[in-house]
C-alpha cells in the first residue's frame, strides 16, 4: 500500500489546480459557458492521457535510454525544485502561460493541457512515483489512482472557475500557490536526497 496522503498531497502539488484556474479563465474568456465547458473535458483528457502515458511508459523510455532511475530522480528533484522556487518567488500561471490560443482545441490543449495541468513537474512524478524497482503493479495503480483524483478535482475547479475566482479572489489564489511551491520544494529536495542515496548506494538515517 502507498502513503495515500503523501502521494495526493505530491500531485496536488505538482499539477497545481489552483494556478489552473487563472490560466483556464484568461484563455477562455473570449469562448461561450458552453464552449468553456467543451474546453475544460477536452483539457482534462488530454493532460490524463499525457500523464497515463508517463506511468506506464516513462521507466521504459528510460531503460530504452540506459538512464538509471536515480539519475532521473536527481535530475528531477531539481527541475521540480526550481519549478517550486519558480512558484514561490517568480511569475503566476496567468503571467508565464496566458499569450495565447484561439480555437477551442488549441485552447484546450495549450496552454491549458500542456503545460498548466500536464505541468513537465507532473510528468516527472509519474515516473518517479511509479518506479517498477519500487512498487508493486497495484502500487503503481493506486498512485494513478490518486493523480486521477487531483485531475478530476482540476477538472471541477476549471468548470467552476469563475465563482471560485470570485470567492478566492486574485491573492487567495496567489497565497495558495506559493504555499503549494514550498511544499513541492521540500519534495523534491528528499528526491534529490534520495536519488543521490541510491546512486551511490549510501545508507540514511534520520536523525530524531
Amino acid at each position: 500500500m502507498i502513503d495515500f496522503i503523501p502521494v495526493l498531497i505530491y500531485f496536488f502539488a505538482v499539477i497545481d489546480p489552483i494556478g489552473t484556474l487563472p490560466v483556464f479563465i484568461a484563455a477562455t474568456k473570449q469562448h461561450t459557458p458552453v464552449q468553456r465547458r467543451l474546453i475544460a473535458l477536452i483539457a482534462f483528457m488530454a493532460s490524463s492521457a499525457i500523464l497515463l502515458f508517463f506511468i506506464v511508459a516513462g521507466e521504459i523510455i528510460l531503460t530504452a535510454m540506459h538512464i538509471p532511475l536515480a539519475a532521473f530522480q536527481i535530475a528531477g528533484g531539481i527541475v521540480l525544485f526550481i519549478f517550486a522556487l519558480t512558484m514561490i518567488f517568480g511569475e503566476s500561471k496567468p503571467e508565464q502561460e496566458i499569450k495565447m490560443a484561439a480555437t477551442i482545441r488549441e485552447t484546450a490543449v495549450f496552454p491549458i493541457a500542456v503545460p498548466s495541468i500536464a505541468s513537465p513537474g507532473a510528468m516527472l512524478a509519474a515516473v518517479l512515483l511509479t518506479k517498477n524497482n519500487v512498487y508493486t503493479l497495484w502500487e503503481q495503480a493506486q498512485t494513478a489512482a490518486m493523480m486521477m483524483i487531483v485531475l478530476l478535482i482540476t477538472l471541477v475547479l476549471m468548470l467552476a472557475s469563475s465563482v471560485i475566482i470570485r470567492l478566492i479572489g486574485s491573492a487567495g489564489a496567489s497565497i495558495i500557490i506559493r504555499v503549494m511551491g514550498f511544499i513541492l520544494a521540500s519534495l523534491a529536495t528528499t528526491n534529490i536526497l534520495a536519488g543521490i542515496s541510491d546512486y551511490f548506494g549510501l545508507s540514511v538515517t534520520a536523525v530524531s
